[in-house]
């Protein structure tokens, strides 16, 4: 299957390193399958810890295949930048979600779900259900 219709996948975090992490796990637990698109959006222009409008927008608009763009965030800050992008609405693809979803689990369940060609509710929808993951 062609990236050229799959879900793509924005991971936003405090630190570029966490985004990064994710996304490298979240690909690599996908199994290998179809390339899904999926970009880390961390930190500052500067490197330092936060978030960046600037870099969620272009993280979002390098994943966009025109299948939509899910948008996954670590902590309250980085909720509030993709709300704002959003509210904005010429920053982001047209079809971007901020997901609902835990950061890490939410983010392998959309990556694992978004390559089987599944379209941008039922990625959005995988990713909130590991909230539900049970560890213990």
């Amino acid at each position: 299957m062609s990236d050229e219709r799959l879900v793509g996948i924005v991971l936003v975090s405090h630190s570029a390193e966490v985004a990064a992490s994710v996304a490298e796990l979240a690909k690599g637990l996908a199994g290998g399958g179809p390339a899904v698109l999926v970009a880390p959006a961390g930190g500052t222009e500067g490197g330092g810890l936060g978030t960046s409008a600037e870099l969620i927008a272009a993280a979002a608009a390098s994943v966009d295949r025109g299948a939509g763009v899910a948008v996954l965030t670590d902590l309250g800050s980085a909720v509030l930048t993709v709300k704002a992008l959003l509210a904005e609405g010429d920053e982001l693809p047209e079809q971007t979600r901020l997901v609902d979803a835990p950061f890490v689990e939410g983010a392998v369940a959309a990556v694992v779900t978004a390559a089987t060609g599944a379209d941008l509710a039922a990625v959005e929808s995988a990713a909130a259900e590991a909230y539900t993951y049970r560890k213990v």
